[in-house]
């Protein structure tokens, strides 16, 4: 009887061994919750990125100092996806299997968004992107995107308000495009605007294209300036559109440009003179008076800084994730996933409802806004509806 005893307390011994073992190690619950960003920190759209980023660090510091989410602390995790398809998908793989994030906001651009799909399905995490519209983002060939959501409109709501602009507003019949022809933001929301702008009865005079990292536009330049369009829709990022401001202008081309919402960067009025009286369309006014406190804390916050539209836009996703957060009771990643559904949030660009059916936001609106170079600010023209 004694031996025996004495083997069930070594038994009863190893037993809470093993149980202290495994709580200091991966029983034990994290202290933090984790949320991950990613973004082009470098590259073309590194002005996005960066304001993604700062604003969110800004947030989160703000949050963490009322008391956090659920009595703990955000930790945000930032990776620069080097404005690459590959580095996202490398950046998502790291913080999913590394990082162990909750939930990831981010990328910036459409093509990174499509890219690391795979790497959500793989982990179920899901990605909340801030301004990329394009429609494969959360819907391809018919197939939800299970882990993928976004709180901006689509390419064809933009395109939608593009045309109708361009149409209905300017009174303009004919158009000419120019596109970056290897990037799936550009090639959408070119198509969306000619669909829209032809079914209108106006006429696309020249559609020209060129390749990412091109910098010589002339060829392009000159033929759509023979063809004799009242205005340019130019469907791509703000440092293209920069460089072909500079060029058309050199090349005598006077007209007026529009960009979409790749294009609406305080960058611009590093070419003032050239951008002038151009416009852009976004998802928010960047001169509402409603945001001067947001800009004005933004800008106290990082030197001076001006405020991005990708500022708005990750403050907005914040709240959402927030709300999720909340409503799931916890950081698991499929809860908050499933929690993006059920909650509505009144952000920057208005109210956000995320539908269960595209993972898409219901009802949201967009604007057009005038370069002024000379004053080196924004003019808002119009609101119009998307959907």
């Amino acid at each position: 009887m004694r031996k025996s005893g004495k083997k069930l307390m070594s038994v009863a011994l190893l037993c809470v061994m093993l149980v202290t073992l495994l709580a200091g190690c991966g029983g034990k619950k994290s202290e933090t919750i984790k949320l991950g960003w990613m973004g082009s920190l470098t590259g073309d759209q590194a002005a996005y990125g960066t304001c993604e980023s700062q604003t969110l660090k800004m947030l989160v510091e703000e949050k963490n100092a009322a008391g956090g989410i659920l009595g703990k602390q955000i930790e945000l995790i930032c990776y620069d996806t080097k404005g690459d398809a590959q580095e996202a998908v490398n950046v998502a793989k790291r913080l999913c299997a590394q990082d162990k994030v909750c939930a990831i906001i981010g990328p910036n651009a459409s093509g990174q968004c499509i890219a690391i799909q795979s790497v959500l399905d793989q982990y179920k995490v899901s990605d909340l992107s801030t301004v990329a519209t394009n429609e494969k983002v959360t819907v391809q060939d018919g197939k939800l995107k299970e882990y993928n959501f976004r709180v901006c409109f689509l390419d064809p709501q933009q395109g939608k308000i593009a045309g109708t602009f361009v149409y209905d507003n300017l009174k303009f019949t004919k158009a000419a495009v120019l596109f970056d022809i290897n990037d799936d933001y550009a090639k959408g929301l070119k198509d969306n605007f000619i669909k829209v702008f032809t079914g209108k009865g106006g006429t696309v005079v020249a559609e020209e294209a060129y390749t990412g990292g091109d910098t010589d536009f002339t060829a392009q330049l000159t033929k759509i300036k023979e063809a004799g369009p009242e205005i340019i829709f130019t469907p791509i990022f703000y440092q293209d559109f920069i460089m072909i401001h500079k060029q058309a202008r050199t090349l005598g081309i006077d007209l007026p440009m529009l960009g979409g919402d790749g294009c609406a960067s305080e960058v611009l009025f590093d070419a003032a003179d050239a951008v002038d009286g151009s416009y852009v369309i976004n998802h928010v006014s960047l001169v509402d008076p409603a945001g001067d406190d947001f800009r004005a804390k933004y800008a106290s916050k990082w030197n001076g800084a001006k405020m991005e539209l990708n500022g708005y836009m990750a403050h907005d996703a914040f709240l959402l994730w927030c709300a999720a957060v909340e409503k799931a009771g916890s950081d698991d990643p499929q809860a908050i996933a499933k929690a993006y559904c059920e909650v509505e949030v009144t952000g920057m660009a208005g109210r956000i409802k995320i539908s269960a059916e595209d993972h898409n936001p219901v009802g949201k609106s967009g604007c057009v806004e005038q370069i002024d170079g000379k004053n080196k600010t924004y003019k808002f023209i119009t609101y119009i509806a998307a959907d």
